[in-house]
Order: structure tokens, then C-alpha cells, then sequence
């Protein structure tokens, strides 16, 4: 009888120190209900719809995921289609949602140009000294899976959609991640951005 309370006593406890890691990390069935309307875009798996533009999500930090989606409802960074479907997300939603891509499978990601993609190799490995630029695996690993939840994963990312968020980085237009891709992506030329984004692209 005494062996069988300390297991029940033990449960009780264990099952009161994951409740708030739960609760921190999102409910992933509740993401999933909340997500459904993102498949259109995301695609149903999470990784990415027709258009390139839209990017993967599945296999991305939640806490990231999270943290852009409130940025989007509080406009410190700008997407008109996102602002509108952020704008009735609470904080537990972003965060279950968050979760719930955050548990998807990520599909490899193929870069469609091997020339391209070798420039941006040397950048994203050794960066760029004469222009101050550093190495991309720095912050994002060197298989690209990024350092959660400040710098997101990258590798299999559509090229397409990274490459218009470092512009937008280096324009300025982008500015809610701190200032360390806006002063990274000012110091790049454009080539640069384009051939990482395609490198990253096969990266895995």
C-alpha cells in the first residue's frame, strides 16, 4: 500500500511540474484548430503553399512563430494579409499555434541554382570581412537550424521568401527582430542576399 502511494504521490507531482511547461509551450490540438485557416498559404503540412512568397512553418520554433505573429497584430511588422490574420489572436493562441508548427515535420528544402547556391555558401559559412558582413551560421547553426527562440530556423526555407525578408531587413521596412539582420543585410549586396537565400534553400 505504501509503494503504491509513493507512485501515486510521485505522479501527482510530475504531473504538477509539466502543467506549466505545457502551458508555456502551447497546446498543440488547440494550435492546430486555430491554424486550420493558415493552410491556404502554409500549406496543410506546414510546408509552404503555390506561392514561394508564403513561407515554410513547419519544424520552426514556436516561441518564434509566436513572437512574429504578435508583431503582426501590433504592427511592429508589417504584412496587410497577416495583420488581418493576427488581429483576433490572443497570446495563448499565437503560443498553441506556435506549437502546433512547431510539432510538424519539415520537408528538405532544394536549391534550384548549384552556382548560385555555392556563392552563397561561402557567405553563409565565412561571411564577407572586407564588408563587415558575418558568417550567417553564427546565429543560425551551421545546418541551419537556428539558435531558438531568437534566431529562427532557416534551412529549407523558400528562397523567394527569404530573400524578400532580407530586403526588406536591409530597406529598413523590416525592423522587429533587433538590429542585427538590419545591419547585416544594409552591408550585403543584393547578390549576396539572393545567393544565400538559395544556398539556405538546400540547406539541411
Amino acid at each position: 500500500m505504501k509503494n503504491m502511494l509513493s507512485v501515486a504521490t510521485a505522479m501527482s507531482l510530475w504531473l504538477v511540474m509539466i502543467a506549466p511547461a505545457q502551458a508555456a509551450n502551447g497546446n498543440v490540438a488547440a494550435g492546430q484548430a486555430k491554424a486550420a485557416v493558415c493552410a491556404g498559404c502554409h500549406g496543410a503540412d506546414g510546408n509552404g503553399g503555390a506561392d514561394p512568397l508564403w513561407p515554410k512553418l513547419a519544424g520552426q520554433d514556436s516561441a518564434y512563430i509566436a513572437k512574429q505573429l504578435a508583431d503582426f497584430k501590433s504592427g511592429a511588422r508589417k504584412d496587410p494579409i497577416m495583420a488581418g490574420m493576427a488581429a483576433p489572436l490572443s497570446a495563448a493562441d499565437m503560443k498553441n499555434i506556435g506549437a502546433y508548427f512547431a510539432s510538424l515535420k519539415p520537408k528538405p528544402g532544394a536549391a534550384q541554382d548549384a552556382q548560385l547556391a555555392k556563392q552563397g555558401e561561402k557567405v553563409y559559412r565565412g561571411g564577407d570581412a572586407k564588408m563587415g558582413v558575418s558568417a550567417c551560421m553564427s546565429c543560425h547553426g551551421p545546418s541551419g537550424h537556428g539558435i531558438p527562440p531568437r534566431f529562427p530556423k532557416v534551412s529549407g526555407q523558400n528562397a523567394a521568401y527569404t530573400r524578400k525578408q532580407m530586403l526588406a531587413f536591409k530597406a529598413g521596412s523590416r525592423a522587429n527582430d533587433g538590429e542585427i539582420m538590419t545591419r547585416i543585410a544594409f552591408r550585403m549586396s543584393e547578390q549576396e542576399i539572393k545567393a544565400v537565400s538559395e544556398y539556405m534553400a538546400g540547406l539541411h
